[in-house]
This record gives structure tokens, C-alpha cells and sequence, in this order.
């Protein structure tokens, strides 16, 4: 197969001290639509997910709970891998940063970067345990941690460092350049400000007393662990097989391909497009080429959070309104380069709205026409996206894919009404109906990404005796 035949899509890891919520959700969806997508379009393509499991975040979460770390990490692990079979997604491994090869990978990229650019220094600052980094006090709101309002608290020992500084003017160029892309621009534009402001090095462990023992251990230092952030970025590779025994689709996926994705959410932007391409080029390999940057959900306008105990069970929607709703509420809702709001009103409304009246009801109209002409529909095998659909998921626009496939159903809903093909008999029916159900198996295929299941079943019915079938979303 061609070399540029190949996608890998890299899923950012959540932290694991809790279950996950339906802003997680949006971001699985959001990448196996990706990797729907290219598949559907002929490419190889390797989609990686996995779990956070080495933060201080879990040490605390676990200390809370009174169990050991690593059965927290393990319960949490489980409700996020079960994911897969309750939003129906596709992605090829679920990779644990707290497994054996993963530590033998994050070792081994630490080895691999360049000796001067590690050093060891004292260090004394203010450190958000919620965001596992470092703020000066500039950054803070009210003295407060802009991303979690809490109180940071301070934190002096002797750590590793990585030089950042010595990466300034590549960073800049790669991000200016767009050899890394960033999407959305105003993503871009925000890390091209903070790398223009000078960048400073960060730490890159953590004394192994604060970090309780757990963790990945330095290479040849015990006294201390990778910092979170160094270790967590290491998965996209170990995810692969980086620093195990077979490095067959690290090979293929990392070091000999041309597109590699990443999906991730707003608040670990700077860590993506800052740090790693910084950490990758001092070990000397290759970079991401695109890196897709999505904003968060409200619930009813408010921020998700623990206090507020709005945080939504993506299982509690799917086992009311089925894994299809949810996925097409997330990605045609919520504004695919900025934040949105889930509500279930609104969810109610573009269900019956745009999947019971819009969708169901045209599939439904034209399956009983064509059932009752005797239509027999060919198989196709050689389906292609539409250049919108197309053009709008390689730039990550979710939403406006998806109005673009309601646009050409609205047309068709058009043409039925203007054509009447309930008032024409046999042969004149079958002239009208039969582009008609050909259209609606296009649509069907563009879905697919979107709406796997529905498009599954729509093409099936429109494929030899169109058959009417049960309604597809019935009426709320």
C-alpha cells in the first residue's frame, strides 16, 4: 500500500481517578469518527486510546477512597475501556501507562533526548495537583489555579528539568510554519503567543516521597519518578509498541507515515504542541503533523464538576437514547472548534426534529414507494464521500459534516413533495423512485462515520428488495 495511504489517530488519555462524563464522550466520538472516516476512505489507519494512570491526581483520588493505587487505576481504567462497547467505537488498543511496557517506552524516550538537555536543579514553586504542572504567580486567577480555582500549593525540591528554552526558535518555526498544524487557528495563534513570551524549562520528575512511590522511575535515579506529563506523552509511541519487544507498528505507524493526528482537549494544548514536539525532536524522532484541539461541554450552561454533581454518565444516556443519539448529538451540537452545551431538552429536540422527522421520516416515505414498485437495488461496493463531508473532517469540523448531509435530506424531502410519487403507478413510480432510494443510499454511506449503526441498517434495507422496515427513531 502507497506510504501516504496511512493515518494514525493518537486519543489524549484521561486521567483515571474517576468515571468518566459526557465531556470524555465527546472526545471518543470525535476521534472515532475520525478513524471511521479514513478507513471508509481507504486508509490504513491505527487509532490509540488509553488511560493516564501515573498522577498525583490518582495517589490523591486513591488515598480518599482508602484503596491502593493501582485498584483505583484499575476501576477507573475498566469504566473508560468499557466505553467502547457503549458509544460503539473502533479504536485498536487501550493503552495503560501504569503497564510494564509502557514504563519500559517512557524510559527509553527519556534516554533517548539529548544528555544536555536534562539537568538537575532545586526548585521552589507553586504546583496545581489538579493540572499536574507548575504556575508562576502571573498565571494564577486570585491566586487561584485558572483551570480548577483552587489554591496551588507550594512545592520546593530537587528534580530533573528538560531545556525548553533550547527549543524556542524550532517550536516556532514548526507552529508558524504549520509543520505541526493546530486546529483551530485560534489554538495556534494561542500557543504562538506563549512561545513568543519565552519559553522556560520545566521539571520533568518528581521526588519519589512526593509522588508516594508511584510512578515510573528515572532511568538510574530511584529517588525519583517522571513527572506525569513526560511519562503520559510517551503513550502515543508505547501505544504502538515504542521500547517493547516488537516495534512492528511503531515502525509503520510512527516512523514511516506522514499523517499522524492527534485529538485532545483545550486545557492540554500547550502540553501537545509545546512540550512534546520539543521532547520528540531532542530524542531525535519523528513529530505529529496535525494536532486537533476541541473545546469543552456545559451541562445547562454550567461547568462540569465533582462539587457541582452535574457530571452525566455517558452509560445513563446511552441506555436511555441508544449509543447512534448520543453520538449524533455530540458531534452536530456541540460546535466542533469551540465549547458547547448539552442539555437533554435540546437533545429531545433535534431528536425528534432532525432524526425522527428529518432522517427516519424520508427513509421511511421512500422505503414504503419503493416496496411496494418491487424495487431491487444492486449492491454498490465503491462508495465516496461527498467533498463537503470530506472536506470538513479532514479540518475537523464535525458539525458542519453533519449539516451537510441534512441539507441534501431536505433537498430530497423537496423533490419527493414536488415529484408526488404517491399519486404515480408502476413504471412512472419506478422512474421517479428509483434515483430517489439511490440518493438516500449515499446518504447512508455518509453517515457512516457519524452514525455507523443507522447507516448499516439504512443501506441494508436499500440494497436488493427495498424492504420498509421498522421506523429508525421513533417519536419521543
Amino acid at each position: 500500500m502507497a506510504m501516504n495511504k496511512r493515518v494514525y489517530i493518537a486519543q489524549a488519555i484521561p486521567y483515571v481517578n474517576a468515571a468518566p462524563h459526557v465531556g470524555h464522550a465527546l472526545e471518543y466520538v470525535q476521534a472515532d469518527c475520525l478513524a471511521r472516516f479514513w478507513r471508509a476512505s481507504g486508509y490504513e489507519t491505527f487509532y490509540s486510546d488509553g488511560a493516564d494512570e501515573n498522577s498525583l491526581k490518582n495517589v490523591q483520588a486513591a488515598e480518599k477512597e482508602g484503596v491502593p493505587v493501582q485498584k483505583l487505576v484499575d476501576k477507573y481504567a475498566k469504566t473508560f475501556s468499557d466505553l467502547k462497547e457503549v458509544l460503539n467505537l473502533t479504536f485498536d488498543v487501550f493503552n495503560r501507562t501504569s503497564s510494564p511496557n509502557h514504563f519500559k517506552g517512557a524510559q527509553k524516550l527519556w534516554s533517548l533526548c539529548k544528555k544536555e538537555d536534562i539537568y538537575k536543579k532545586k526548585y521552589h514553586g507553586l504546583y496545581c495537583v489538579g493540572c499536574e504542572q507548575f504556575y508562576t504567580p502571573s498565571e494564577l486567577i486570585d491566586g487561584k489555579c485558572p483551570e480548577h480555582l483552587s489554591v496551588p500549593e507550594e512545592v520546593e525540591e530537587e528534580n530533573y528539568f528538560f531545556k525548553l528554552s533550547n527549543y524556542q526558535k524550532f517550536l516556532e518555526d514548526l507552529i508558524e510554519g504549520d509543520k505541526l498544524k493546530i486546529v483551530p487557528q485560534a489554538k495556534k495563534n494561542e500557543i504562538t503567543s506563549f512561545i513568543k513570551s519565552g519559553l522556560e524549562d520545566f521539571s520533568i520528575s518528581r521526588s519519589r516521597e512526593r509522588a508516594r512511590g508511584w510512578g515510573v522511575p528515572v532511568p538510574n535515579d530511584n529517588s525519583q519518578v517522571l513527572y506525569v506529563w513526560f511519562d503520559a506523552l510517551v503513550t502515543y509511541l508505547t501505544a504502538l509498541g515504542f521500547g517493547s519487544k516488537d516495534e512492528g507498528l511503531y515502525k509503520k505507524y510512527w516512523l514511516e507515515n506522514k499523517q499522524i493526528i492527534q485529538v485532545l482537549g483545550k486545557g492540554i494544548n500547550r502540553f501537545h504542541t509545546i512540550y512534546w514536539p520539543a521532547m520528540l525532536a531532542s530524542a531525535g524522532l519523528p513529530l505529529p503533523t496535525e494536532v486537533f484541539v476541541h473545546g469543552y461541554i456545559t451541562v445547562d450552561g454550567q461547568k462540569i464538576s465533582k462539587s457541582l454533581g452535574n457530571s452525566i454518565d455517558p452509560l445513563d444516556l446511552v441506555n436511555k437514547y441508544g449509543s447512534e443519539v448520543i453520538r449524533y448529538f455530540l458531534l452536530r451540537e456541540i460546535p466542533a472548534w469551540g465549547d458547547g452545551d448539552f442539555s437533554e431538552r435540546r437533545l429531545k429536540e433535534l431528536y425528534n426534529g432532525e432524526l425522527a422527522n428529518g432522517l427516519g421520516n424520508l427513509v421511511a416515505r421512500v422505503a414504503r414507494l419503493a416496496a411496494d414498485t418491487k424495487l431491487n437495488l444492486p449492491e454498490k461496493k465503491n462508495y465516496t464521500f461527498k467533498k463537503e463531508v470530506s472536506d470538513s473532517l479532514k479540518n475537523f469540523r464535525f458539525d458542519q459534516a453533519i449539516f451537510s448531509i441534512w441539507e441534501e435530506i431536505s433537498k430530497l424531502d423537496k423533490l419527493i413533495n414536488e415529484q408526488k410519487p404517491w399519486e404515480l403507478e408502476s413504471a412512472d413510480l419506478k422512474r421517479v423512485i428509483s434515483p430517489i432510494a439511490v440518493q438516500i443510499r449515499e446518504i447512508a454511506f455518509n453517515l457512516s462515520p457519524f452514525m455507523p449503526e443507522t447507516s448499516a441498517k439504512i443501506l441494508a434495507q436499500f440494497t436488493g428488495n427495498v424492504d420498509q422496515g421498522k421506523p429508525l427513531f421513533p417519536r419521543i
